[in-house]
């Protein structure tokens, strides 16, 4: 490993970002902000893809592929977390809510079917990922 920087720094955020995952394919990159946004990257290139994701209501804190590079989950100081779909960037439905603080990390399992998110209310939560009840539907 040489820890050589590779190509110039990666812009479209208008606040710090907070997290960033590479895809399973090592295709694309997801970023989270504190402009409230979630972003997709090109990683081979660079560039932006699509526009942003919106819909937390406070700084986007973490965020994590799925396993299979379908789905995004992004948590948020808005205390949800949120589901999209990382090819068309919408939002797989309603926001999971629990914590009674910001979420300051989201992972999916090994195997998708599960999210685990953990908070500054000192909680980690296991939310399932597959029936739509879980995604607010």
């Amino acid at each position: 490993m040489s820890g050589a920087l590779i190509g110039d720094p990666l812009h479209g955020h208008s606040g710090g970002v907070t997290s960033v995952s590479y895809s399973p394919d090592n295709a694309r990159i997801v970023s989270g902000s504190r402009d409230k946004t979630v972003r997709i990257w090109d990683a081979m290139s660079g560039a932006l893809i699509g526009e942003p994701l919106r819909g937390h209501a406070s700084n986007v804190l973490s965020v994590s592929f799925s396993p299979d590079g379908t789905r995004i989950v992004s948590g948020s100081g808005d205390k949800t977390v949120r589901f999209w779909d990382a090819v068309s960037g919408a939002p797989i439905g309603k926001p999971l809510q629990g914590h009674t603080y910001g979420v300051f990390s989201v992972a999916f399992s090994p195997d998708g079917t599960h999210i685990l998110s953990g908070s500054d209310d000192q909680t980690l939560r296991i939310w399932d990922s597959t029936s739509d009840a879980s995604m607010g539907e």
